[in-house]
Order: structure tokens, then C-alpha cells, then sequence
């Protein structure tokens, strides 16, 4: 139980996916992929009516880039609802988006070896 003034953590148990989301669709996955990152604009304030999951979002993000798994991640939410609510916040014009990092390139197998025995003359 919280007390007054106190807000309860911000968890899909306690509260429905329909609920968070107000009964809306969920974004595809074409949107927002779950690698996309995501961080909030300069000089933004937090939107008037912000519920705890919004809050709690601008929180996570006000520290730097995060991806959307993340966020869904650190606030227990469903990937789908997470997606939701930046989705709006970045059509508010209150997150900036980074499309996700480039795949890992294979290096061969030689230039792994000159970079390995390079670092074992450095350390001895």
C-alpha cells in the first residue's frame, strides 16, 4: 500500500495493458523497432495530465539514449505498450529517435590475429 501523496510502482500487474493505453491499438512493429533508440528532446517539460507510466518513461530517457526494449524493460510494461506510449511522445514532438545501431561487420580471421598479438606483446 502507498500513502497519500505516495504513487505506487509503475507495473503491468497492477494495472491492465488496455487501461495504460486507453483501449488503443498498439503500434506495429514498423514503427518503432525494438532496437530504436530513444532519449527526450532539450528543453521539453512533462506533458500536463502525464500519467505514471509517462512519467516514469521521461525519467528513464532523461538520462540518454535508451532503446525501446529498454524502457519496456526497466518499467515492467509489455513491449507493445511501451511502444504506445513513446509513440505518442515522439509525435508530441517530446522524445528524438535514432534509428538502431548497424549489424556487428564479420572481420577475418588475420586482422583478429594481428589485433590479439599486438595486445599480448603490449601487456608482456
Amino acid at each position: 500500500m502507498t500513502g497519500p501523496g505516495e504513487e505506487s510502482p509503475v507495473t503491468s500487474d497492477f494495472v491492465r495493458s488496455y487501461v495504460i493505453t486507453g483501449g488503443r491499438s498498439l503500434p506495429s512493429s514498423d514503427e518503432l523497432a525494438l532496437h530504436t533508440l530513444v532519449t527526450l528532446a532539450p528543453d521539453r517539460t512533462l506533458p500536463l495530465g502525464a500519467g505514471p507510466e509517462v512519467k516514469a518513461i521521461w525519467e528513464l530517457c532523461s538520462g540518454g539514449y535508451l532503446s525501446v526494449a529498454e524502457v519496456a524493460g526497466h518499467l515492467g510494461l509489455p513491449v507493445g505498450v511501451a511502444r504506445l506510449l513513446l509513440t505518442d511522445l515522439s509525435e508530441q514532438g517530446h522524445l528524438l529517435r535514432r534509428a538502431e545501431p548497424p549489424r556487428a561487420q564479420n572481420v577475418d580471421r588475420a586482422t583478429l590475429e594481428k589485433v590479439l598479438n599486438g595486445l599480448q606483446s603490449l601487456i608482456g
